[in-house]
């Protein structure tokens, strides 16, 4: 039962940033917040052996200053990068490029999808008025909280936690 339940806080966890990226374009500190804490708890509870531990520590921090780099640069908001550190600490290195390659494909699909809806809707409550056009912006925020989700999703079900789970119910 608790193993069940370790196994569904990260998910769960993700899950919920999307979803209130979507409705307020955020992703709180308190919920990435919890989702490191919770790591490190999960981790300590099944045992994880700590040079484990270390390695998915070290694809955080790696994934940390790479997404401060793409938050700097204005590509990502502070707690999508914060997010992407988290997700990628909870998978570990073992599957980052799976992760990173997901969610970047997620995230094109989402672009796509969002701009045509914005576009969609711009035409629908514009129309007959092409002197205004002009004056509404042509980019669109991306809630990316949605492709980080995805990515960790897909990535999650190849992760060190899966794993030991299946190992330790067949032993």
């Amino acid at each position: 039962m608790s193993h069940t339940l370790i196994l569904t806080i990260f998910p769960i966890l993700v899950v919920v940033a999307a979803i209130g990226d979507v409705f307020t374009m955020k992703i709180p500190n308190w919920l990435n917040v919890i989702a490191g804490v919770s790591f490190f708890a999960a981790a300590w509870y099944v045992g994880m052996p700590l040079e484990q531990v270390g390695w998915h520590v070290a694809a955080g921090v790696i994934v940390l200053f790479a997404g401060f780099g793409l938050f700097a640069m204005g590509f990502i908001g502070g707690g999508d990068a914060k997010l992407l550190a988290v997700a990628a600490m909870w998978l570990g290195m073992g599957q980052l490029i799976e992760f990173l390659l997901i969610m970047s494909v997620a995230g094109g699909v989402l672009a796509i999808v969002m701009k045509f809806w914005w576009w969609l809707r711009l035409e629908l409550e514009l129309r007959g008025f092409q002197r205004f056009k002009s004056k509404v912006k042509s980019s669109i925020d991306l809630p990316y909280g949605v492709a980080i989700a995805v990515g960790a999703l897909f990535a999650f079900r190849h992760s060190w936690w899966l794993e030991s789970a299946n190992t330790s119910l067949v032993g």
